[in-house]
């Protein structure tokens, strides 16, 4: 069977705008910009041809189709994500290791990592910031120009002047094997190339 499915960037900016009822409440979560969600949410309403807000001054509103579409939006990310937890990637100690949104996940060479280290599974939420961190969604934070956290250690993984990357991580679980292993790989990698016409990504999931 084929799904006739929207983007689902689209459809995350869509659903993340009107829980909050904002697009810059939408942006914060999704780590975009506000421009970047009212863009996608834009083209989700050309796509299917109806208007999902009513864009007032200083404030958002759903239109009566937007009502009637967030439910069932709303419970198809949540199947998505039950279903995800349920996977157990492979190894006895699993890592969830959030990314920032402009970091290419090629860089991390994951698929030589896990045959390197196959005691440790691997699971990547992208884009990721500090909240997920703080909220125990990840273990560690793969964060731009986090140079200094209370309660965090934050170390740099790239050379050079600028903000650059950082792992952060909890002081407490700092030293734990699993992340020991992920800094010392991150620390071997090549250094990153630059990437032409890079786009914020909407979307998490799970790196391979």
């Amino acid at each position: 069977m084929t799904y006739a499915l929207p983007p689902l960037n689209a459809l995350r900016a869509f659903e993340a705008a009107a829980r909050h009822l904002s697009f810059k409440f939408a942006a914060h979560e999704l780590h975009v910009t506000p421009a970047a969600v009212g863009q996608q949410v834009k083209a989700l309403e050309a796509r299917l041809g109806v208007q999902l807000f009513e864009r007032l001054h200083k404030q958002l509103i759903l239109t009566e189709a937007g009502q009637a579409y967030l439910p069932g939006i709303s419970e198809g990310f949540r199947h998505i994500a039950e279903a995800t937890s349920q996977l157990k990637p492979a190894g006895t100690v699993l890592l969830q290791v959030g990314v920032h949104g402009s970091y290419d996940l090629r860089r991390l060479e994951l698929a030589a990592f896990r045959s390197a280290h196959a005691e440790i599974g691997v699971r990547v939420l992208h884009p990721a910031g500090l909240h997920e961190l703080v909220e125990g969604k990840v273990d560690v934070l793969i964060a731009r120009g986090v140079s200094h956290h209370p309660g965090y250690r934050c170390e740099r993984i790239d050379e050079g002047s600028g903000p650059g990357d950082w792992l952060v991580a909890p002081e407490g679980t700092a030293d734990c094997p699993e992340i020991v292993s992920f800094r010392v790989w991150l620390r071997a990698l090549p250094a990153a190339k630059p990437l032409a016409n890079r786009r914020p990504r909407l979307v998490g999931g799970i790196g391979s």
